[in-house]
Parts: C-alpha cells; sequence; structure tokens
C-alpha cells in the first residue's frame, strides 16, 4: 500500500528541498505544483502549523512580514 501524504507534509518537504527562507506567496507557488488545491490563507495556515509544530522557525520583520526558515535541528511529521 502506498504511504500516503498530507499537504502540510508535501510543503515541508518542497521547503527543505528548495533550501532556502519561505514565505507565504513562496508557500502558495510550492503548493500550486502538488495535488491539493491552495490559496494563501491555506499557505499561511500551513506555514503556521508547521512553525507550530517545530517544523519550521519564523523570523518577523519591522514591516510585520513573516519569513519562515528551517530550524537548525529539523523533526519529522
Amino acid at each position: 500500500m502506498a504511504e500516503t501524504i498530507t499537504r502540510r507534509a508535501y510543503l515541508l518537504a518542497a521547503i527543505r528541498a528548495a533550501g532556502r527562507p519561505v514565505r507565504t506567496g513562496d508557500a502558495e507557488r510550492l503548493l500550486a505544483a502538488s495535488p491539493w488545491s491552495c490559496h494563501r490563507n491555506t499557505a499561511r495556515k500551513d506555514l503556521r502549523g508547521l512553525a507550530r509544530a517545530g517544523h519550521l522557525a519564523v523570523i518577523v520583520d519591522v514591516d510585520d512580514r513573516h519569513t519562515y526558515i528551517l530550524p537548525t535541528r529539523t523533526g519529522d511529521l
């Protein structure tokens, strides 16, 4: 039986493969290549969820823009 992957797991794998910080627009583009439909709010929620779970770290700049990076210690979903 094939292993099923969630939208968030797909996004995390795509972020790891990209190897660079991402913002909401970047996540939206990464998810556009996935089997799930994705809009900006969905990408934003997925990034926040991955950060809450410890898979991503968030950097907030002075204009309140969020950039997500891979932490030094990565976990599995």
